[in-house]
C-alpha cells in the first residue's frame, strides 16, 4: 500500500527527547543494503581518507563509526553521551577539568586483542601527534595529559574546563585503534578499518576508490549497542538517480546521503508502493567561507554587502523546496543558543544598502571573485545553489561573480591550502550542542583552516561557554559569538537541511539509522517489525 512520510519529532540535545521505538528483528539470512552518494577516494593529496586522526568527513565518519569503538556515545533518541567502549565515564571535579572512564571487563578488538587504557591512551595521542590540518585534531587538541591507571581505567586531563568533552569521545576522532595496524605518528593509508565496534569491515575497492562496503557483526563487540542484524552492504552511487532506481528496482533496501530535493519532493507528493518515505530531524548547514586574506574579499565590507544581497530565502524556496529553509546564524534553528544574528543586523536583501556599505569602505564595484563548489559531495542540487548565488550577486550590479565546481578530492586540498577567495562547504554537527557549530571555524586548529581570528572568541567566549555544566547557561556566549560571525562575516551561513530517508516497506529501525546530526547507525536496521 502507498505509505505516508513519517515525521519525527527532533531529538538534539536539548530539545525534547524522543521516546524509543521497538526495534526490527533480522534472520540473518541476507544483508541488508543501503545505498550513499558518498565517495571515497584513496589520493596523492588524501592517501589515508579512513583513518581516525585524518577523516573529518561526515561519509568518513559513518564508515567508522560501524567498526571503531569509542569510550561513550549519542544514546538512541538523543541526549547526553552514555558509556560505550568504557563501563563508565564522569568528571571527577566540579571544574570540569578532568574526566575518568573504567572500560569494560573483557573487552577485545574483532581479532581477539584485548582493549587496554594504553590503546584508548594510544589511539587519541597519536590523533594529536599527527595533528592532520583538515583532521579532527581541534576536538581534541584541549588535552593536556592522559593518565592510565590499573587494568581498566583512563583519565584525561583537559588545559581549561569543557564540560562538551564527553560529547567529543563520542565521535570517530576518539576511536580506538590496535597499535600494531595504527602508526603513532603516521596516517593508516588505504581503505582498511578495524576496530573493537558492532562491525568487521571489508571494502571493494576499484581504481583507488571504495564501491562497496560490507560490515557483518563483531561476536567478540561488547558495548552499549544493540546490534539487529547480522549484515549490511553498503552500496555507492554515482549519483541520486542511480540510487533511486537501484531502490525502484529492489536491489537496495535503504537509500541515505545524498538523495535529491526532486525525489524527496517527487515521494512527498506520490507515494509509492512498498517504499516509506522517513523524515529525520537534520541540523546540517550550508554555508559560504572566505580566506579573509584574498584581496577580493579581506575587507570585511565586501563580505558583509554579499550577506545584504544574498536571498537566502529564494536559495531554499527555488532550488530545495520543501528540503531546506533559510539559514540566519551558524548555529541552526532547532539547537538551544540559536539566534537570527545576521537577520537581525542585515535584515532582508537591500542591494541599495549593500552599495552604501561598500561604498563607505572606498571599495571599488563591481568586485570581482569566483565561486568555489564541490560537484560531488553535497548533492546534486549544489550547482544550481551556486548558480542562483551568483545570478543575485551579479544582478545587484555590485560583484562580477563566476562560478567554478571541482570534484571533493580536488576542491578540499585547494580549499585548505587558501586557493580560493570564496567557496561553499556544508556541515554535520559533530554532536548535539551548539560548540560544535562555533569552534570548528572559530577556535585554533580550526577545521577550515582559515587565517580569520577572533581573540574574544578564541580566549573568552569559547572557554566561557565550556565551563558551563549546564549548557542551557552557555547561551549568552554563545549570542555574543554568532553576533561575531554576522559582524566580521568569516562565514556566510545560507540553509539548514531537512533529512530524508527511502526505504523498503519491509525494513525497521529506519528512524534511527540517521539521525538528527546524519549519523549513520547501521546497528538499528532490521527486517519485519517486533
Amino acid at each position: 500500500m502507498n505509505r505516508k512520510t513519517l515525521v519525527l519529532p527532533a531529538v538534539v540535545g536539548l530539545l525534547a527527547p524522543v521516546l524509543a521505538a521497538c526495534g526490527g528483528s533480522d534472520d540473518g539470512s541476507d544483508a541488508i543494503v543501503v545505498g550513499t552518494t558518498d565517495q571515497f577516494i584513496a589520493s596523492q593529496d588524501n592517501p589515508a581518507p579512513l583513518d581516525p586522526a585524518i577523516g573529518y568527513e561526515a561519509g568518513v565518519w559513518n564508515l567508522l563509526r560501524q567498526t571503531v569503538q569509542t569510550l561513550t556515545h549519542i544514546p538512541r533518541g538523543g541526549g547526553e553521551p552514555v558509556p560505550e567502549a568504557a563501563q563508565s565515564c564522569t568528571f571527577t571535579d566540579t571544574e570540569n577539568e578532568s574526566y575518568r572512564c573504567t572500560l569494560r571487563d573483557g573487552l577485545t578488538f574483532a581479532d581477539g586483542t584485548p582493549v587496554t587504557p594504553e590503546d584508548v591512551k594510544y589511539s587519541i595521542q597519536r590523533v594529536l601527534d599527527i595533528k592532520d590540518e583538515s583532521g579532527p585534531v581541534g576536538l581534541l587538541a584541549n588535552i593536556d595529559t592522559i593518565e592510565t591507571k590499573g587494568e581498566r581505567e583512563v583519565v584525561f586531563h583537559l588545559k581549561t574546563p569543557d564540560a562538551t568533552f564527553p560529547y567529543k569521545l563520542a565521535t570517530p576522532a576518539a576511536g580506538i585503534v590496535q597499535k600494531d595496524k595504527y602508526g603513532a605518528k603516521t596516517p593508516r593509508e588505504g581503505f582498511e578499518v578495524d576496530g573493537s565496534g558492532p562491525y568487521t569491515m571489508k571494502s571493494e575497492v576499484k581504481n583507488n576508490q571504495i564501491v562497496k562496503v560490507v560490515y557483518t557483526k563483531n561476536p567478540k563487540y561488547k558495548g552499549d549497542l544493540k546490534i539487529r542484524n547480522n549484515k549490511v552492504e553498503l552500496r555507492l552511487f554515482p549519483d541520486a538517480a542511480a540510487m533511486g532506481k537501484a531502490l525502484d528496482d529492489k536491489k537496495i533496501d535503504m537509500m541515505t546521503r545524498n538523495m535529491s530535493p526532486e525525489q524527496a519532493q517527487d515521494m512527498l507528493a506520490k507515494p509509492k508502493d512498498g517504499i516509506k518515505l522517513t523524515e529525520i530531524p537534520g541540523l546540517a548547514i550550508s554555508y559560504l567561507a572566505f580566506n579573509t586574506e584574498d584581496p577580493a574579499v579581506e575587507d570585511k565590507a565586501v563580505r558583509q554587502a554579499m550577506a545584504q544581497v544574498i536571498d537566502r530565502g529564494a536559495i531554499a524556496n527555488k532550488v530545495y523546496g520543501s528540503t531546506a529553509e533559510p539559514l540566519y546564524s551558524l548555529i541552526p534553528s532547532g539547537i538551544t543558543s540559536h539566534t537570527n544574528s545576521f537577520f537581525n543586523k542585515y535584515g532582508e536583501p537591500n542591494v541599495a544598502e549593500a552599495g552604501r556599505t561598500l561604498q563607505r569602505a572606498g571599495i571599488n564595484t563591481p568586485v570581482k571573485f569566483t565561486l568555489h563548489y564541490t560537484t560531488d559531495h553535497y548533492g546534486p542540487a549544489t550547482k544550481s545553489e551556486f548558480e542562483t548565488l551568483a545570478k543575485q550577486l551579479n544582478a545587484s550590479g555590485l560583484f562580477e561573480v563566476d562560478i567554478k565546481g571541482t570534484p571533493w578530492d580536488k576542491f578540499r586540498p585547494a580549499q585548505k591550502k587558501g586557493e580560493y577567495a570564496v567557496f561553499g562547504m556544508g556541515w554535520f554537527p559533530d554532536f548535539p550542542d551548539p560548540d560544535t557549530y562555533i569552534a570548528p571555524f572559530l577556535d585554533a586548529n580550526n577545521f577550515l583552516n582559515s587565517p580569520y581570528r577572533s581573540t574574544e572568541a578564541q580566549k573568552s567566549l569559547i572557554p566561557q561557554s565550556r565551563r558551563e555544566a549546564d549548557r542551557s547557561a552557555a547561551t549568552p556566549a554563545f549570542e555574543k559569538l554568532q553576533d561575531i560571525v554576522a559582524t566580521d562575516v568569516p562565514v556566510l551561513p545560507v540553509w539548514q537541511g531537512k533529512q530524508y530517508v527511502a526505504s523498503q516497506d519491509e525494513l525497521s529501525g529506519v528512524e534511527y539509522a540517521v539521525n538528527s546530526s546524519a549519523d549513520l547507525q547501521l546497528w538499528e536496521l532490521g527486517r519485519g517489525s517486533v
